[in-house]
């Protein structure tokens, strides 16, 4: 195989994994209502896509371009994964229902840790139950976590993604 050749693949290869994970991104912030950003994403996945595509089907039958142009795709959506994952966009709200003895110090710790805990009674299986309601950015959900998993590991919690804040108590907030 020629050199020209083998550069004809990886750049399949390369332009699969490009747009394959820009589309991710680009979902991830239609979702996230930022339509602009997503647009402008959509317009480079596209473009690059067709480089892709074209590059195959001046030889279909070649079955080195059809492969690395699936590979191409497969590890687009592992590393779109991984952006998608680094950026951490948006924000996530959890309700949070601990067990009986670990409430109290679990509502103090979220607290003395800056987060806005709304604190509502409900009816388990077993009798009253104290549900915690917590919302705050995606790049902060590994620290709440930990707090959380420090103070009542055995809880039963929820992890919603959010699409819009208003107000509130967020830790990267400051009191105006």
């Amino acid at each position: 195989m020629s050199v020209p050749v083998l550069l004809e693949y990886l750049l399949i290869f390369l332009a699969r994994v490009c747009d394959v994970s820009l589309s991710t991104v680009r979902m991830l912030l239609v979702v996230r209502g930022k339509r602009y950003p997503a647009a402008a994403i959509g317009f480079v996945e596209a473009s690059v896509y067709v480089l892709a595509l074209t590059r195959v089907m001046r030889n279909i039958s070649d079955p080195w371009k059809v492969l690395a142009y699936g590979l191409g795709f497969a590890s687009g959506t592992l590393l779109g994964s991984f952006i998608e994952e680094r950026l951490a966009l948006g924000h996530v709200s959890l309700e949070v229902i601990p067990q009986d003895e670990t409430g109290e110090e679990l509502l103090k710790a979220l607290r003395s840790a800056g987060y806005g805990v709304t604190v509502l009674e409900g009816q388990g299986m077993t009798g009253q139950k104290m549900v915690l309601l917590v919302s705050t950015d995606r790049k902060s959900l590994p620290r709440l976590n930990a707090i959380i998993e420090e103070f009542s590991p055995n809880c039963f919690m929820t992890v919603l993604e959010t699409r819009a804040v208003r107000g509130g108590v967020i830790p990267y907030r400051k009191a105006k």
